[in-house]
């Protein structure tokens, strides 16, 4: 089982393969953002990596985070945790002054993943 490290909130074991975003509600118990649920749609669902970042992102990301102008910044949408990884939760509910996080993400990534070097 991979490790994800959460800053602030602590070490937790992550079935290989789930994605970030879950891992950080499931598991994690953070109050991340995903307004549209997981979709790569938007980029409240953003994190800033500590260490392991993956080497590959989805294209949906890559688009994403261009238009959005956004830098040093992942989706975790669209982030698998298949190796040990530690992260910053840069994008919660407390003080967003949002209603709710989003509706939960699937359990697999959406769009379906085409996968392309970060960067």
């Amino acid at each position: 089982m991979p490790k994800l490290t959460v800053e602030g909130a602590g070490e937790f074991d992550v079935p290989a393969g789930k994605r970030l975003v879950l891992a950080l509600v499931d598991e994690a118990g953070v109050d991340q953002l995903h307004a549209c649920g997981g979709n790569a749609a938007c980029t409240t669902c953003r994190v800033e990596f500590v260490s392991g970042e993956p080497d590959q992102m989805t294209e949906a990301e890559k688009q994403v985070l261009a238009k959005k102008g956004a830098t040093g910044v992942r989706l975790s949408c669209q982030i698998a945790c298949d190796a040990d990884m530690a992260v910053r939760c840069i994008s919660r509910l407390a003080g967003s002054g949002r209603a709710n996080a989003g509706k939960r993400p699937a359990d697999e990534i959406n769009p379906p993943p085409v996968w392309v070097p970060k960067g």
